[in-house]
């Protein structure tokens, strides 16, 4: 009886090793993304936009595959660190592509979708403002100006935060009809 006792006390150490080398790497890769998580976050809070996006992208890389819908989130938070750190233009191309994304998935939530759409109108917004500013022709800016109307339009409709994305909605056709003239000297609006 003792042999079998002492056998099985053995064999412990030699379960937990192969949880760990063996589905416990999951766990391992979560912890690590958790870590690069939470320097992001700090970084965010410290408007230090660089180490934001550098921690972002690690915490993705180490992210498993299966977890889309946070992978999707972190894509999220990267785009708006780089609107937040004058890459407005690589940030809404990335928004475009992650909305698409998106809605071909109907397992993701749709507080994500309803974000997601609505950075990415914030990001054509402040596309069309700078347009307007740099006095580029009206076929340049008015396809971006109506992408975020429309997108304010859905989410006025649908989304929960109905009276804010009027407000958005009314401030996009303002700077649709504003004249360049009208936006120099005015300060840049806030993000």
């Amino acid at each position: 009886m003792r042999i079998i006792l002492a056998t099985l006390w053995l064999l412990v150490p030699l379960g937990f090793a192969a949880y760990h080398y063996g589905p416990g790497q999951e766990q391992v890769k979560l912890d690590h993304t958790e870590v690069f998580l939470a320097q992001a976050r700090s970084a965010v809070q410290d408007k230090n936009w660089n180490s934001a996006i550098e921690s972002y992208q690690k915490a993705l890389a180490k992210l498993p595959k299966e977890n889309k819908e946070t992978s999707m989130r972190i894509q999220l938070e990267i785009a708006k660190a780089k609107m937040q750190n004058s890459g407005l233009p690589e940030a809404r191309e990335d928004l475009a592509k992650l909305v698409s994304q998106l809605n071909e998935d109907p397992t993701i939530s749709s507080a994500l979708k309803e974000e997601t759409l609505s950075t990415l109108a914030n990001a054509r917004y402040y596309m069309t403002y700078l347009m307007k500013l740099e006095g580029l022709p009206a076929e340049e800016w008015e396809p971006e100006i109506e992408a975020a109307r429309q997108e304010y339009k859905l989410l006025a409709q649908t989304g929960s935060d109905k009276a804010k994305h009027l407000s958005d909605l009314e401030s996009a056709i303002r700077l649709a009809r504003a004249e360049p003239t009208e936006l120099y000297g005015l300060p840049i609006p806030s993000q």
